[in-house]
């Protein structure tokens, strides 16, 4: 049977196009890879768009209720907890709403909210072989050390 191997990119609809593209690439610096923004009213974008053109893509035309849940979460990956933790900063200085930051253990997620309100997630994988769903919450102000060893922690004995 054949296998997918992996995810390629994702791509939403928006209302505020304009807003959107500079959440997306102010705040969380993905680069443009290309755009049409008078005819189709959409952006590729992408962390290394010199490996892949895209990895997300927004496009005007949202038609749900502001109310109606469309996406669950967006998730980003960093290479490092200091990374996770600069974003930490920039998502306080842009007013960007935190909704919750976690250990689960085999990763830490910082969970908050776009311009539009849709869940995005920034993590980084710790490695740790911890069963999901899992979740402690942690303060990414704390010693990058208390917080792996409160990831620590949740593996299984």
């Amino acid at each position: 049977m054949p296998q997918v191997s992996g995810l390629g990119h994702v791509g939403i609809y928006v209302d505020d196009l304009m807003k959107q593209r500079e959440f997306y690439t102010k705040v969380m610096g993905l680069k443009i890879a290309d755009e049409d923004l008078e005819q189709r009213g959409m952006v590729f974008m992408s962390a290394h768009p010199d490996e892949e053109h895209h990895e997300f893509v927004i496009m005007k035309g949202r038609v749900s209720d502001n109310d109606t849940r469309v996406v669950q979460q967006l998730s980003f990956k960093v290479d490092t907890l200091a990374e996770l933790r600069e974003f930490h900063g920039v998502f306080k200085q842009e007013g960007v709403e935190i909704q919750r930051t976690v250990s689960h253990g085999n990763a830490f997620g910082m969970y908050a909210t776009d311009p539009e309100g849709n869940t995005i997630e920034v993590y980084y994988k710790t490695g740790f072989p911890v069963p999901q769903p899992h979740g402690d919450v942690v303060n990414l102000e704390d010693s990058e050390e208390a917080l792996l060893d409160i990831a620590r922690a949740a593996i299984p004995s």
